[in-house]
């Protein structure tokens, strides 16, 4: 497989309008392409990280990449996905998210060199934006167009509310496409239709092809995101003994696509693999993904530490929380954001177990004696 058919073909769950054309453009020279982030959280996550890579890899081939940070757009928030409306972020919060990100991002892409990858903030243009040319931005889009989202559909279907604002948000997402003058834009499988947006604005504003790939997105046979019922253990700027703990949760069964997101390694064979050796296989894994972002070092120590805590002996509860609180108030300290809120997040993801059994009421009260496990490396214990 030559290297463009490659870098079209892993990962990748759709390219539109063709793979073809996109390949027979990049073939002629550098193209232009981006891939947006929305500044929700103070870090990059492995989900993050599947965009990154598949940017580096355009990168590694010479095409001119950019990094987007959504901030304009990040302050309405993507209702991709979501049954409610998302609460609306501040200026403020926004700028503290985003501040370490180029930092996190550097660890796949490279921001130097001859070739350097660019961080925009999409606040750029459309801050800039008078109501007169949104509006005519607007009307190169229909009403149709847009309710047909998945998303807005089962949210009126089931007498919830869409608001304007969200309504809205895939015209602002779109038009980056357009103030950029990219040929591709790069983003989940589940963004496709905020792509397409943006491929019809570029096609009406400038007559201009924009090209549109969805990656795969990292799923369990349930369709649940990998990595989110693993607490805060997957984020770029978490400790590698975390990261590499994080991986080992992986469920057996998503092994093969996590080799095919997250590694460049050979493919064949590597089902085979899994089924005889799950282990072996889920411990390569972590150990290539924490080298990648931390060196061979922490790699080396990572795996040390796992085989010492995890495969050696049963963790200690020996953090020792007072009882008679619930169970979100009892665990927040040693939440990410040291949080109820957070808590709350982590114990709807069924990340918390107490005595060894999965709990998703936030509201339990914490008994004396309850050894309370929080993601994969945190064990309270409770006291009087």
């Amino acid at each position: 497989m030559n290297p463009i058919d490659e870098v079209l073909t892993r990962g990748v769950a759709e390219i539109l309008p063709s793979k073809e054309g996109l390949a027979k453009i990049m073939a002629k020279g550098p193209i232009t392409l981006y891939q947006g982030f929305d500044p929700s959280m103070p870090s990059l996550h492995l989900g993050n990280l599947v965009g990154l890579l598949k940017l580096s890899q355009f990168q590694e081939l010479g095409h001119k990449v950019i990094f987007l940070v959504g901030d304009f757009t990040g302050m309405i928030g993507d209702p991709t996905d979501k049954l409610a409306t998302r609460k609306q972020l501040s200026p403020k919060e926004v700028k503290e998210n985003v501040a370490k990100w180029k930092e996190q991002a550097a660890k796949v892409l490279d921001f130097e060199g001859p070739n350097p990858a660019k961080m925009l903030f999409n606040s750029e243009w459309l801050s800039a934006l008078s109501m007169e040319e949104f509006l005519t931005i607007c009307a190169n889009l229909t009403v149709p167009q847009l309710i047909e989202r998945d998303m807005f559909q089962k949210r009126l279907k089931e007498e919830g509310t869409v608001r304007v604002h969200e309504f809205l948000y895939p015209v602002l997402q779109g038009y980056d496409s357009v103030a950029m003058d990219v040929d591709l834009e790069i983003g989940g499988s589940d963004q496709i239709f905020n792509m397409l947006v943006g491929r019809t604005l570029m096609q009406a504003i400038k007559g201009k092809e924009k090209f549109v790939l969805g990656t795969k997105l990292l799923v369990d046979k349930e369709g649940n995101k990998v990595g989110k019922t693993t607490g805060n253990a997957l984020f770029l700027d978490s400790s590698p003994e975390n990261f590499y703990a994080g991986i080992m949760s992986f469920p057996d069964t998503v092994l093969p696509l996590a080799y095919e997101l997250l590694t460049s390694f050979p493919l064949q064979g590597i089902e085979a693999k899994v089924k005889k050796e799950p282990l072996a296989e889920k411990k390569r894994l972590a150990y290539e993904l924490v080298k990648l972002l931390w060196g061979g070092a922490s790699a080396e120590a990572a795996q040390k530490y796992f085989e010492r805590t995890f495969q050696e002996r049963a963790p200690s509860f020996d953090i020792r929380v007072s009882a008679g609180e619930s169970l979100a108030k009892t665990i927040s300290p040693y939440t990410r954001l040291e949080s109820i809120s957070d808590a709350k997040r982590i114990i709807k993801q069924h990340a918390v177990d107490i005595n060894g059994k999965t709990v998703s009421d936030a509201a339990y009260v914490v008994k004396v004696g309850d050894k309370i496990r929080v993601g994969e490396r945190t064990f309270l214990i409770a006291t009087k």
